[in-house]
């Protein structure tokens, strides 16, 4: 069973996360039982699917350099005489690395179930409110949540998070960063390392020791309640929630922020009434850091607020057998103001197309950090172990001819919050991009 990835849904980063840290030693061993025969074949069989999965459909008929004929050769043995399927997992996602690609892993059978089996609907759903960055390798509350149980403890921006149930994080960020060290994708392993400690079912608790504005030593048991924004669910993937925020900032320049390019019926009716509200503005800021992308057509859809001309293109994807431009659709009426855009490691994907495009097109200015550096689009199907198996099958290259896969967008004006801008309650991204819409002619 296979189900397409539409455009390019990143919240499935998650899994790629969970078995980079994995593979770095950070979780638990497991013991598991002796594969029998019939498993065996059923591994043997997981990876010749995978194998000719790629190499009929990979977008790069060189692989990247890659002999893919010789990995397989290389790897079958090891899941041959793979004791278990943590072994054959192991394996897998250490051959799909060659790539050097994102959107490709092997997604445990146990996870895959549960999600085509529930329809998405699961009870770990549960959130402090608390949302995290990891500044010079410290975990760092970003922003809290309003209404949340972590802005009823009391819970501020610029705390560091040292301390989640037994787990000291300085330690575990220390090791995760050494063995990232240079990946576009640090800044979303780091902070998801930490984030997926604060989650867990709705009603359930987390004790988190922080060390506060004064550095002293702050514990909590967060209760966990439902994650903001409205869920969503496409296909088999793993259900997620899409929210929204808009406001104006002084009177004449208008801000949104959203955390996904998905669920077009959610998303777009809100989007649609900010940029409205906003064609006298002086700028538009969109705040996209924290997004982590989605559907390609919501990506074009937005951007013809802002692009005018028929027949402007962001860039190409590249599959295997055709290019095909991503096309601006451009609305009848246009803001044609100042327009910045908000981006940081966690960035991803459609994020860093509706970026990159409208910088190529000089339609905005890019404030913060550094992009994660994740366009591919992708698909996940079954495999005959019942494993998932996420692959990539199209590129994306931008009309400037940047390939942010691997490499990601470096922002216009490099900006990232520190401890002592977050404890000051300052956002010097969001005041740069204020400041150039204000200032500059």
């Amino acid at each position: 069973m296979k189900f397409r990835i539409p455009g390019w849904i990143q919240w499935l980063l998650s899994a790629v996360v969970a078995a980079l840290i994995s593979s770095a030693g950070m979780a638990p061993a497991q013991q598991k039982p002796q594969q029998t025969p019939q498993e065996r074949q059923l591994n043997i069989d997981s990876l010749e699917h995978l194998w000719k999965t790629i190499h009929e459909n990979h977008f790069d008929p060189t692989f990247g350099g890659v002999d893919w004929r010789a990995v397989r050769l290389e790897f079958l043995p090891k899941v041959e005489a793979a004791r278990d399927k943590s072994e054959v997992r192991t394996a897998m996602r250490e051959m799909l690395s060659r790539l050097k690609l994102t959107h490709f892993n092997i997604i445990p059978s146990e996870l895959y179930e549960d999600v085509s089996q529930t329809g998405g609907h699961s009870s770990e759903d549960g959130v402090t409110g608390i949302r995290v960055r990891v500044v010079d390798e410290q975990a760092l509350v970003l922003a809290v949540d309003p209404g949340s149980p972590a802005e009823k403890a009391g819970v501020k921006p610029g705390w560091e998070i040292v301390q989640i149930g037994p787990q000291e994080i300085p330690k575990r960020l220390a090791s995760l960063a050494k063995e990232f060290e240079g990946r576009t994708l640090k800044d979303l392993i780091l902070s998801d390392a930490v984030a997926g400690r604060l989650e867990g079912a709705v009603g359930g608790s987390v004790p988190v020791t922080f060390r506060d504005g004064g550095g002293q030593a702050v514990a909590h048991t967060l209760r966990l309640a439902e994650a903001r924004g409205t869920r969503f669910q496409i296909g088999n993937l793993p259900p997620g929630r899409v929210w929204f925020e808009t406001k104006k900032i002084g009177a004449d320049i208008g801000y949104v922020a959203f955390n996904y390019f998905v669920a077009p019926a959610i998303l777009m009716p809100p989007v649609n009434d900010a940029m409205k509200s906003f064609m006298g503005a002086a700028g538009v800021i969109m705040d996209l850091r924290g997004n982590t992308g989605g559907q390609a057509d919501i990506v074009t859809g937005i951007a013809g607020w802002l692009v005018a001309e028929k027949g402007t293109y962001f860039g190409t994807i590249q599959l295997r057998t055709q290019t095909l431009k991503l096309v601006v659709r451009p609305r009848p009426e246009v803001y044609a103001g100042k327009v910045a855009i908000l981006v940081d490691g966690l960035s991803l994907c459609g994020a860093e197309i509706f970026a990159g495009g409208l910088r190529d097109l000089g339609r905005a200015r890019i404030f913060g950090s550094h992009t994660g550096g994740a366009a591919l689009g992708g698909a996940v199907e079954k495999l005959p172990n019942g494993d998932g198996f996420m692959y990539a099958f199209a590129n994306y290259v931008t009309a400037g001819g940047l390939i942010i896969e691997g490499n990601g967008l470096a922002p216009d004006v490099a900006v990232k919050p520190t401890r002592e801008t977050l404890l000051q309650g300052k956002d010097p991204a969001l005041e740069a991009a204020i400041n150039w819409i204000r200032k500059q002619p």
